[in-house]
């Protein structure tokens, strides 16, 4: 959803010429090969087909695969987005290579360093040459951490322009009569391990849904990890038991999004869906005690709920009762991003010819 407008962009450039790398971090269909089709995004020149495992060991993967391509393709610049492990592994080889490094997405901080992504935003952004941010937050961030301002360019957020972008799409998709559902609902979704790998918070978390259930359908697609952990805590036939919850597999980005748009509200501990449900006006409920994109709570539709799954339980009360806050969308957050960032790119890479 990231690089999908940045390859437009790049296709749109006289200049400039966009070459996909697939790390092969996300490998399920409905995570990784789906999403190219439906995005339009090039198929990737090169698939490393790295796989999951520990951090670590995917890390060192990607770093090892990453590093043989540059004996076959001679790039001006590296470009990584996010802060999964490709986009540390990536950026290290570059730098380790002296190819200069851009990071789309940079700046943001949760300032929770038992989060891997964490680490890999901080870690990523020191080694980056063009630093591109979706929030004022971001540059903040950077400038305390002794980032140079003249690498640091504010272009708005790609995420925004895929969802933009695929709007019409979306909305015209017939996702709710494909798969049975019917506003009103709540949308749910898990995956970090502060939630699905601590036994005691799942399983909470799963009577919470089973309880909340009763008062209002969910739907919850499910994360191949989280599947797994329910499985193993014996909770997956409890859930699969309850009428009023949905269980799906994960979904392409148009039926997911088609989803969140009619939601009531979307339950959550993921980052990109606090940033798509604010610019959709949906409220976003992040069962997490951190966010790194706090404009989504300042000036967005987002509450964060930590731990406390009765702060949840009323949260959802007030939005039943259509107690909760509108939102705005935050500014660039406009569907021309990538546009941005091409622009830098072509400006910075012609003044170092």
């Amino acid at each position: 959803m990231k690089i999908a407008p940045v390859m437009r962009a790049l296709e749109a450039s006289s200049s400039l010429e966009g070459l996909i790398v697939h790390t092969g971090q996300h490998y399920d269909r409905n995570m990784s090969e789906v999403f190219f089709q439906e995005l339009g995004i090039p198929a990737p020149a090169i698939n490393l087909e790295v796989g999951s495992s520990t951090q670590g060991i995917q890390t060192g993967r990607i770093m090892a695969a990453f590093d043989e391509v540059f004996e076959r393709v001679a790039p001006e610049l590296v470009l990584v987005v996010g802060d999964v492990n490709s986009t540390l592994a990536c950026a290290l080889v570059a730098r380790h290579r002296q190819v200069p490094v851009a990071h789309v997405e940079a700046g943001l901080r949760s300032f929770d360093e038992t989060m891997p992504e964490e680490i890999n935003r901080i870690l990523t952004d020191r080694i980056s040459d063009l630093l591109f941010t979706t929030e004022s937050s971001a540059a903040e961030n950077l400038e305390r951490e002794g980032i140079p301002s003249s690498r640091v360019h504010f272009t708005g957020n790609t995420m925004i322009d895929t969802l933009a972008f695929m709007l019409p799409r979306i909305e015209s998709s017939g996702t709710l009569e494909t798969l049975g559902a019917s506003p009103p609902y709540g949308l749910v979704t898990f995956h970090r391990p502060g939630n699905v790998d601590r036994a005691d918070l799942l399983r909470r978390l799963t009577f919470l849904l089973v309880d909340q259930s009763r008062h209002i359908p969910l739907v919850f697609p499910v994360h191949p990890r989280t599947r797994k952990r329910l499985v193993q805590l014996g909770l997956w036939d409890s859930l699969e038991a309850e009428p009023g919850i949905m269980l799906l597999q994960p979904l392409p980005y148009t039926q997911f999004m088609a989803l969140v748009r009619k939601s009531a509200f979307v339950l959550t501990d993921s980052g990109g869906i606090q940033e798509e449900t604010t610019w959709l006006g949906v409220p976003c409920l992040t069962q997490r005690t951190s966010t790194e994109r706090p404009i989504t709570v300042d000036e967005g539709t987002n509450t964060l709920l930590g731990d406390d799954l009765e702060a949840t339980e009323r949260a959802i009360g007030r939005i039943l009762n259509g107690d909760y806050q509108p939102g705005n969308r935050p500014h660039l957050w406009d569907g021309h991003a990538a546009e941005r960032i091409v622009s830098v790119l072509e400006s910075w890479l012609r003044e170092r010819q």
